[in-house]
């Protein structure tokens, strides 16, 4: 089902994080080994396996990819916080397929502030200093779930006409799947991939058929990357909520559903986490609330 205010808001969501706007911060909710307030772009050089480097794969629209405004305090590092880079990107000095110290935006060159970014910092917060967290990012604004189907993306490639959305999918050399996985190879070469995130659902509200898409996403990232999916979970994250007034509310009955499909999966609540006016995505409070989220059940789930 599609709906003509989730493509204006998807474009608004676009030009809004065209020119990302660092704003002062009053609090500083993570702790980290550095005091510096502005990202060093650290490549790592390092191209030793160390199954002590666990990798996340993450995907799904603009809230994955990033809408929230990117703070200072969000520019705090981790050197045991890393993200493979999925395009070149002059602005950020970050080239395609390199390991960079994780600093936002962790998906393509003009995008904001993502979950990802907290669930990583959360998560090296919380582990022995041996371990450390690999994101891959590709997540597509506006997109629906099937644009991640191997077998018929090309039917969702062009979901909408204009330039910001056909720009984002030719980035990914037309298939954004394919781009995650080849990515996602590389980064086995480095570390083990121990679980996957999802946030999508905003273009595909009210649609029942949701969870047998995601599964069908799933189990193909599964084979084509030779992973358990009992030793990879999926976690996926609910659209802004009701108490918020989410416009997509109604589609997070249809998430929750989805373990009954898919029994790996977990889902990850949204309640109270704040969202932007448009009512479809959050704030950067709302987007830190929500990463840490993430990072709290795969912390139960893969390191009790």
């Amino acid at each position: 089902m599609k709906f003509t205010f989730i493509k204006y808001i998807a474009l608004a969501a676009f030009l809004f994080t065209s020119y990302t706007a660092f704003l002062p911060a009053t609090l500083t909710t993570t702790t980290f080994n550095t005091k510096n307030t502005e990202p060093t772009i650290a490549k790592d050089s390092s191209l030793d396996f160390n199954p002590n480097f666990h990798i996340y794969l993450c995907f799904g629209q603009s809230n994955m990819e990033g809408s929230a405004t990117i703070q200072k305090k969000d520019l705090l590092e981790n050197s045991r916080f890393k993200v493979l880079q999925s395009l070149d990107c002059d602005n950020l000095k970050r080239k395609k397929g390199e390991w960079y110290t994780a600093v936002a935006p962790l998906t393509q060159c003009y995008t904001g502030l993502s979950p990802a970014d907290y669930f990583g910092k959360t998560m090296v917060n919380n582990l022995a200093d041996s371990i450390s967290i690999g994101l891959v990012n590709v997540a597509v604004g506006g997109s629906d779930i099937r644009l991640f189907d191997k077998e018929i993306y090309a039917n969702y490639d062009d979901t909408y006409k204009e330039d910001w959305f056909a720009d984002k999918i030719k980035a990914y050399g037309g298939n954004p799947y394919n781009h995650l996985i080849q990515l996602a190879k590389q980064a086995q070469k480095r570390g083990v991939i121990k679980g996957i995130l999802l946030h999508q659902g905003e273009s595909n509200t009210g649609d029942e058929k949701w969870p047998s898409y995601v599964a069908t996403i799933y189990n193909n990232m599964l084979a084509d990357l030779s992973l358990n999916a009992a030793e990879v979970p999926l976690l996926a994250g609910e659209m802004v909520h009701e108490d918020q007034g989410g416009k997509c509310a109604s589609m997070n009955p249809i998430v929750n559903t989805l373990p009954s499909v898919v029994p790996t999966a977990h889902i990850v609540s949204s309640k109270e986490c704040e969202a932007r006016k448009d009512s479809v995505h959050f704030n950067s409070a709302g987007v830190r609330e929500l990463g840490k989220r993430y990072a709290q059940k795969m912390l139960q789930l893969k390191y009790k």
